[in-house]
């Protein structure tokens, strides 16, 4: 053999005659895209990925199958070549049945490994659910215990009996993490001298400190309040998250080297534009702390708060004085904490007014479950008409009452007056609970939505300004639930990094391939009760702030937590598919029609096989084949009906397959997994 040159990409490489323009470009660390191909097996050519444009050439190469000569320009990634490609991906994708990602990861807004923290926390491992936790939520702790965990919702154990209890599981990993000798502690990259400021100490903020500080940039965080915590620390009551428990993760990110700067408030004690000059890039993340109007007559007299104002008074350590009766206006998780925190301020009476029902209030079930037990009294189909007070007070509330109508575009019945008909409550206070504003005091030069949020693009969240970012509640749609404030956090502190780095801070939405299930398919499945939360008896936690829930006990934890179906694809980050089909945008619902069969089997003893998965790059079979050299496996059918199967011819054969495992090895896509 000689040495050639060939150019690819406008670069000179040098290899052997007779190698292929596939093995010459990885000997130089070129990476081609392919599946089918491996070294150590004879060329097969069938995955299409490969191709390839060389100079002089009319039709496209692949380039495993292509010997590589002498002088040889090639370009792997021109528009004709990206096109050809994409076609593949998408062929591919169109007949691929397989889970990237199971639903939970999916459906949480800050895509945590839902998955790989639950198979941790079963083996009994929390420092390293931890570390997986963490690379998506800095705050595991309180995340887990407030989250109203839209992950469960969509959690496949409801097809067997119920979802798994994911936020809970995620408290106790973070509780004992925290509790041991050694709290995990991430390393901190290089400095990179760049300096980072953060307006606003809440989830948001912190998450995006926990991130650029971990990339190696310095970070300060301004807040306007005593302590840092944001609405975790001011707006939600002790007896759902102990401030104790903040505290410590907090402290945690303190301790990496974040500076905390407190009783610090924008456009009073420091401006905007001093920040940004002595900042490499900004990020505005203030939160949403103004209450929104009640909208009717009387909201002005002295009794009428906002449940924002109320709630905050109450974590600052004082007791608002509310009197006997009180009414709050509002339906959400919001609405529940301030009337549970009501009744533990003394309270004799308390309602809750909402214009819907139980079924469409956005509070969690149990929220609503807790407060009745602790004696909350609920006025569904009600709205508030006006507010009546004497000598300036509130003295009483009068209410319409409603009826559910059409849906509106929530795809909610929007409810209607019923025309005449009101109730009429004694009340000494009412508190609102029906929305939250930004207030963006001091950040004159930045701009705002119509709605008076932060107006910053979703793909990026950067503002109208140069280096300037926003996350959380202050942003484009206002407030919402804290992980969504915390993904916005994560997605804000990927692209400060790049920016600073002078990198690209466009970030598409990957692609992740999902398997339509039905109840159906998990009809074998053992039904295992779901874990239940152990909580204080409604007449001991009303009286006082301690904690509703007690906390898992370690067997129930473990168990619940092997209760995980594992939807997601055990390969998902070796896998070279996905890899490839997120280099471009696919769309493979165009090639959608007959799909092979879908199933799964253990005939290989130690290996699971799901066809679904399976893309035909017969690597498996040329493995058992070429490599092995026992030729268990095969093609069997023909056309488009063609599968991979095994063939035993009697139990010796098994045992080779035992302990050879090479066909698992080897697989591209995850249809192959090696059984614990």
């Amino acid at each position: 053999m000689s040495e050639i040159k060939i150019t690819v990409n406008g670069k000179e490489i040098t290899g052997q005659s007779g190698d292929s323009i596939l093995e010459i470009a990885a000997q130089n660390g070129i990476e081609i895209p392919n599946l089918c191909y491996n070294k150590n097996l004879k060329i097969y050519g069938a995955c299409g990925l490969c191709v390839v444009e060389a100079e002089g050439v009319s039709k496209l190469l692949r380039a495993c199958a292509t010997v590589a000569t002498d002088g040889m320009v090639i370009r792997t990634n021109t528009p004709r070549v990206k096109r050809a490609r994409t076609v593949a991906l998408e062929l591919l994708m169109s007949d691929h049945a397989g889970d990237c990602k199971g639903p939970c990861s999916l459906n949480c807004p800050a895509r945590t490994d839902v998955q790989g923290y639950l198979k941790q926390i079963a083996l009994g491992n929390d420092k390293e659910a931890v570390k997986i936790i963490k690379e998506k939520i800095p705050l595991p702790a309180s995340v887990g215990r407030v989250c109203p965990h839209p992950c469960e919702e969509h959690c496949r154990r409801k097809f067997v009996e119920e979802p798994l209890s994911v936020a809970y599981l995620k408290a106790f990993a973070a509780d004992n993490d925290l509790a041991s000798a050694e709290p995990y502690k991430p390393e901190t990259a290089k400095a990179t001298g760049k300096v980072v400021s953060i307006i606003g100490g809440g989830p948001a903020g912190l998450s995006a400190a926990y991130y650029l500080r971990l990339a190696g940039h310095f970070v300060t965080i301004y807040d306007a309040m005593p302590e840092m915590g944001g609405m975790f620390r001011y707006g939600i009551p002790e007896y759902r998250l102990p401030k104790s428990v903040l505290a410590k993760e907090i402290k945690a990110i303190e301790k990496l080297g974040v500076l905390m700067k407190n009783n610090v408030s924008i456009g009073k004690d420091i401006s905007f534009e001093e920040i940004r000059k002595n900042s490499d890039a900004v990020l505005v993340a203030i939160g949403a702390w103004k209450g929104s109007s009640i909208r009717c007559p009387g909201e002005e007299l002295e009794g009428v708060l906002s449940g924002i104002d109320f709630l905050r008074e109450v974590n600052l350590g004082k007791r608002p004085d509310i009197g006997k009766n009180v009414a709050v206006v509002g339906g959400g998780n919001t609405a529940m904490d301030a009337c549970r925190t009501a009744v533990r301020c003394g309270a004799e009476n308390v309602y809750v007014i909402y214009r819907r029902t139980r079924a469409e209030a956005p509070a969690e079930d149990i929220e609503i479950e807790e407060a009745i037990e602790e004696g909350v009294n609920f006025k569904f189909l009600t709205n508030p008409a006006e507010i009546i007070g004497e000598n300036g007070k509130v003295k009483e509330i009068k209410l319409q009452i409603m009826e559910l109508g059409e849906p509106d575009a929530s795809g909610r019945r929007k409810p209607v007056p019923v025309e005449g008909k009101f109730e009429t409550l004694e009340v000494d206070t009412v508190i609102s609970t029906i929305g939250q504003k930004c207030s963006a005091f001091g950040l004159d030069s930045v701009e705002l939505t119509k709605w008076g949020t932060v107006a910053a693009n979703e793909n990026n969240m950067l503002t109208n300004l140069e280096g300037v970012f926003a996350a959380g509640d202050a942003t484009n749609n206002g407030a919402s639930i804290a992980v969504d404030a915390i993904a916005e956090a994560n997605l804000a502190a990927k692209a400060i990094d790049a920016y600073l780095n002078g990198l690209p801070i466009e970030f598409p939405e990957p692609y992740y391939s999902e398997k339509k299930v039905t109840e159906k398919d998990f009809s074998g499945r053992e039904r295992i009760q779901r874990a239940v939360m152990p909580v204080r008896t409604p007449e001991k936690r009303k009286k006082n702030f301690d904690s509703v829930i007690l906390g898992f006990s370690e067997e129930q934890a473990r168990n619940e937590a092997k209760r995980c179906l594992e939807c997601g694809c055990h390969d998902f980050k070796e896998c070279k598919l996905i890899r490839y089909a997120n280099l471009q945008p696919i769309v493979p619902e165009k090639f959608k029609g007959s799909e092979h069969q879908s199933f799964t089997e253990r005939k290989l003893v130690v290996i699971e096989r799901d066809q679904g998965k399976c893309i035909l790059c017969n690597l498996c079979v040329r493995a058992c084949k070429e490599d092995a050299q026992k030729g268990i496996l095969g093609l069997v059918g023909r056309g488009f009906n063609t599968v991979i199967k095994p063939e035993f011819d009697d139990p010796e054969t098994i045992s080779v397959c035992k302990n050879c495992r090479k066909c698992a090895d080897i697989c591209p896509t995850g249809a192959l997994k090696i059984l614990e």
